[in-house]
């Protein structure tokens, strides 16, 4: 394949992916860190090497974590039950497939949910729910800080490579 063909892959996910950290059903942290990886592969490695490779995954990981404990750190702030933690994370993963509206409805559900099987009350649902959303945008916001971190370390890494 030819590598002019290659580099618009390479950059294509990785913008695809830069995009994807906002949207939901839109691949993100994953296309970007592909794209990168191919970049390194075009380029034999020369510029983009084990180190930085190693490093760019440790902060795809770190923005897994991210996505995910937003929102269960949200609830625990709140002093969510056990059973809504566990539902706040439920509902992320089982609501993943629908999007936009899985991502917003699935660990609220699961949060209220696992908080009023807890307590009964459904005020105290209601504000574990809430706060699990605010946990959610600010895992959001540490994922993104995370993609551009990703971003400025390839960059570096392919300039002076």
């Amino acid at each position: 394949m030819e590598p002019a063909l290659l580099w618009l892959i390479a950059i294509s996910l990785i913008l695809v992916g830069v995009a994807g950290t906002v949207l939901p059903g839109v691949p993100g942290v994953m296309a970007v860190f592909g794209g990168m990886l191919l970049a390194a592969w075009i380029d034999d490695f020369t510029r983009i090497g084990a180190l930085t490779l190693v490093i760019l995954g440790v902060l795809t990981a770190f923005a897994f974590v991210a996505d995910i404990m937003g929102g269960l750190i949200g609830a625990k702030r709140v002093g969510a039950s056990r059973l809504a933690l566990a539902g706040a994370a439920l509902g992320a993963l089982a609501a993943f497939p629908f999007g936009l509206f899985g991502l917003l409805a699935g660990p609220f559900a699961g949060a209220v949910i696992g908080e009023f099987m807890a307590q009964q009350r459904l005020d105290a649902a209601a504000r574990v729910g809430f706060a699990t959303w605010i946990g959610l945008a600010v895992g959001t916001l540490a994922k993104i800080g995370l993609v551009f971190a990703m971003l400025g370390v390839f960059a570096t890494s392919y300039l002076i490579g």
